[in-house]
C-alpha cells in the first residue's frame, strides 16, 4: 500500500488573500468527488498577510487541507518545500489563481487517477501550446514575450518543449523527491532547473494540452521574467561546474 496519498496539489502562496479561499473551494469541490486518497497542501511564503490564516481555517473544516509555513524564499522556494513535504504518490504543482481550471487536473491523470492507474509517464507539464490547448483571454505583449523567452529555454537548457513555465506540473512520487531534491534555484526560474534535471535523469516527459485564463492578478512582471533569464543561464553554470548529483 502506498505511504501517503495518492495524489498532492501543492500551491505556492505569497499574500494571496484575495484569491485562496475561493481558489480552495474550487479544487475541494473537484478533488471530494474523486475515487483516490488526496491532499492540498498549501506553502505560505513568508507572507504578510490573512493568507495563511484563512488556510488553517479551510483546514478546520477540511482536514485534507494542510498548511505549511515557511521563510520567504520565492516561488521556487515554496514549490521545493511542499514537494518535499509531501509522501504522496503523485505531487501536483498548482498556481493559486487556478489559471487552469481544477478539473483538468484529471488530463494529467488519464481521466479518473487511482492507486492502481499510471499515466505512463515521470513528468506531466500543463502545455498551453500542445495541439488542442487555449489560451483564453491573454494579452498578445505577454504571449510573445513567452514564446520569446520559451524560445532561450530551448536552445540553452530544456530542448523539444513547448511550454515549460505554465504553473501546472505533475511529478510522480519518487522523481519529485530526487529533482526537487536538487533543486538550486528559489526564484521564477526554477521551472526550467527541474525540467533540465529530468531531462538529465532521462525521466519520461509529456505535455499535456490545457485551457489556460489570464488573470490580471498574475505575478509575471518585465523584471521577473529578466530575472528567469539570468536563471537560465545559472542553470547551465552549475551544471558546468558539477553541482547537480
Amino acid at each position: 500500500m502506498p505511504a501517503g496519498p495518492f495524489l498532492s496539489v501543492v500551491i505556492p502562496a505569497y499574500n494571496a488573500e484575495r484569491l485562496i479561499e475561493g481558489s480552495l473551494d474550487r479544487l475541494v469541490a473537484h478533488l471530494r468527488a474523486k475515487p483516490y486518497a488526496w491532499e492540498v497542501i498549501v506553502v505560505d511564503d513568508g507572507g504578510t498577510d490573512r493568507t495563511a490564516d484563512l488556510v488553517a481555517a479551510a483546514a478546520r473544516d477540511e482536514p485534507r487541507i494542510r498548511l505549511l509555513k515557511t521563510r520567504h524564499g520565492g516561488k521556487g522556494w515554496a514549490v521545493k518545500s511542499g514537494m518535499l513535504a509531501s509522501t504522496a504518490s503523485w505531487r501536483f504543482m498548482c498556481d493559486v489563481d487556478l489559471s487552469m481550471p481544477p478539473e483538468q487536473i484529471d488530463r494529467f491523470l488519464g481521466g479518473v487517477g487511482g492507486d492502481d492507474v499510471d499515466p505512463g509517464y515521470d513528468v506531466g507539464i500543463a502545455s498551453r501550446e500542445a495541439p488542442g490547448a487555449r489560451r483564453i483571454g491573454e494579452p498578445i505583449r505577454r504571449h510573445l514575450y513567452g514564446r520569446l523567452f520559451n524560445r532561450v529555454v530551448r536552445v540553452l537548457a530544456v530542448r523539444g518543449l513547448d511550454d515549460t513555465q505554465c504553473g501546472f506540473k505533475m511529478f510522480r512520487g519518487e522523481h519529485a523527491t530526487r529533482l526537487f531534491g536538487a533543486q538550486r534555484l528559489e526564484g521564477f526560474g526554477f521551472d526550467v532547473e527541474i525540467l533540465f534535471l529530468a531531462r538529465r535523469a532521462r525521466l519520461k516527459i509529456k505535455e499535456v494540452a490545457i485551457d489556460w485564463y489570464y488573470g490580471r492578478d498574475s505575478k509575471m512582471t518585465l523584471g521577473r521574467g529578466g530575472r528567469a533569464f539570468v536563471d537560465i543561464l545559472r542553470v547551465r553554470w552549475h551544471a558546468l561546474r558539477g553541482r547537480y548529483r
